[in-house]
């Protein structure tokens, strides 16, 4: 099992007369995720005081994502969440793992199979069958295409835009993990395989990528279950603790700010607890296939301890 503490702290100076916040901070609730623990504190300063706001939280019933709402006056403003997490992924050998035709997919699975807004899938068709249509239609295609994306794109600080897409990074050969999580989705769709986008946080990234940040990585459908797949390759997917989940970026910002508001950078701190003597082991990379979804015991699989 990995257990993961999580702090995150964001600062604001809303102008005018205030503003609106939707924060996707929370850690999410899966099969295989579980929240032990958590604080949350909304703190603004007004009139020289420190004043606590209360804030609104709602989740989502199929991905698990836990939404925060609130209104802030004008003035400095403060969020600082903290968390405790307990993983327990579900290992499987990816050999073994096989496409899900579309005829077969959840209800709720047809969503990620569209283009959308940051993954013009459709625009990529080509690009796809050309390099993964012959392919074994199962977790190794999926893999290939994961690979392609990270031996193609250069991993570059400020290199892209809140507008950046998948095209355009197909293009450009550039930009940082959203980019990565945008053009592997893309591709995957292009090949009728569900793929979302998912945030975190980038456990056992290089210090010289900077500081710690949140992160976006990738879910594939596969074999009845989602399947975790970091294609920028700057973290270890085993200490990712997923946050929310969508279509891509545009669904799951860590923050969407409406009215007149500056903004810092966030600051974020995520370790890992290590006690044999309660199964708690530090995030290693695997070659077994990962998933912190579904249900919590499928036949075939087994979970790492």
């Amino acid at each position: 099992m990995i257990r993961i503490k999580l702090q995150v702290d964001l600062a604001y100076t809303v102008n005018g007369p205030g503003g609106d916040f939707l924060f996707n901070i929370h850690a999410a609730h899966t099969g295989h995720q579980t929240v032990q623990d958590e604080t949350l504190s909304i703190t603004q300063h007004q009139g020289g005081q420190a004043v606590a706001l209360p804030g609104r939280l709602s989740a989502d019933p199929v991905t698990g994502t836990r939404c925060l709402r609130l209104h802030a006056s004008p003035g400095p403003l403060q969020v600082a969440y903290a968390v405790t997490v307990d993983m327990r992924h579900d290992m499987a050998d990816p050999a073994r793992i096989p496409e899900v035709p579309v005829h077969e997919l959840p209800d709720e699975v047809l969503p990620y199979l569209y283009p959308s807004r940051y993954c013009q899938s459709d625009q990529l068709a080509a690009l796809a069958f050309r390099e993964f249509g012959h392919l074994w239609q199962g977790y190794g295609r999926v893999q290939a295409i994961r690979d392609w994306v990270h031996g193609h794109v250069e991993f570059r600080s400020n290199t892209s835009t809140s507008a950046t897409s998948a095209l355009d990074t197909f293009m450009q050969r550039m930009g940082v993990c959203r980019d990565f999580a945008h053009l592997m989705i893309a591709i995957c769709r292009a090949l009728s395989i569900p793929a979302r986008f998912v945030t975190g946080t980038d456990y056992g990234a290089d210090p010289e990528l900077g500081p710690p940040d949140f992160h976006a990585y990738v879910e594939v459908y596969l074999g009845g279950r989602w399947y975790l797949f970091d294609p920028s390759g700057t973290a270890i997917p085993m200490g990712m603790v997923r946050l929310a989940t969508g279509r891509d970026a545009a669904d799951v910002a860590f923050a969407t700010i409406f009215g007149n508001v500056a903004t810092e950078a966030p600051k974020i701190r995520a370790w890992a607890v290590q006690d044999p003597s309660r199964g708690f082991e530090l995030p290693r990379h695997s070659s077994l296939a990962l998933s912190t979804d579904g249900p919590a015991e499928q036949g075939g699989r087994q979970r790492a301890r």
